[in-house]
């Protein structure tokens, strides 16, 4: 029985992790810092707080995970506001599951990125709770953001299908204990041990049907 189903949006409604990826890229390379080669595949699932002190401590980036945090978010805000990245058919993909079971945002995106992105994309009446893991203790790989959403929703986690992109989001959502769908970006594959916690995978989001979240019940 499934009685919730919880979506990322990073990577599975907004394709934003290239995005991501392009502004933290540069912020490094202008501010001292040195990207390494498995930089992008570790800051996935990161909080704010955490990948700003990645940047600042481990790339060496002169500036405090403060600032890191501001100025970073605050060019990403500005990228939102001339186009948000929506992944072709995600909106309707949640719409669908929307007519069929309560539906839980569970983000490592800032809270106004978040705010920005269901506004653009005319979605922020489809979940019951949205949540920042600027809001939790710890990031994903860790299921605190996913635990939460849960209760907020009044579900048991057990009871709920999650749907991921990024390895440290599957681990995440499987550490919660919940059913993973796990839609891998084609440029970010998913680890090996991430992917056998995946329940299913698919290869695009529209390949997500209300039988596919009813197999998994």
């Amino acid at each position: 029985m499934v009685d919730a189903v919880l979506f990322d949006l990073d990577g599975v409604i907004v394709d934003s992790e290239p995005v991501w990826e392009e502004v933290r890229r540069a912020y490094v390379a202008a501010h001292g810092g040195t990207w390494q080669s498995d930089t992008q595949r570790r800051l996935m699932g990161m909080s704010t707080g955490e990948w700003a002190a990645y940047l600042s401590g481990e790339l060496g980036v002169d500036r405090s995970p403060e600032q890191v945090a501001t100025e970073v978010v605050a060019e990403m805000t500005r990228r939102y506001a001339e186009r948000v990245p929506l992944i072709d058919d995600a909106a309707a993909v949640v719409r669908r599951m929307a007519a069929r079971w309560p539906l839980g945002l569970a983000s490592s995106s800032p809270t106004a990125l978040i705010a920005a992105a269901l506004e653009a994309t005319g979605l922020a009446d489809a979940f019951g709770a949205t949540l920042s893991t600027e809001e939790t203790a710890r990031g994903k790989p860790a299921p605190d953001v996913w635990l939460a959403v849960a209760a907020r929703l009044g579900v048991d986690p057990t009871r709920c299908v999650a749907v991921e992109d990024s390895s440290n989001g599957v681990r995440s959502a499987a550490a919660a204990g919940m059913r993973v769908v796990a839609i891998p970006h084609g440029s970010y594959p998913l680890d090996p041990d991430a992917e056998g916690h995946a329940a299913v995978l698919l290869p695009s989001v529209d390949a997500l049907t209300p039988e596919v979240v009813e197999r998994l019940g």
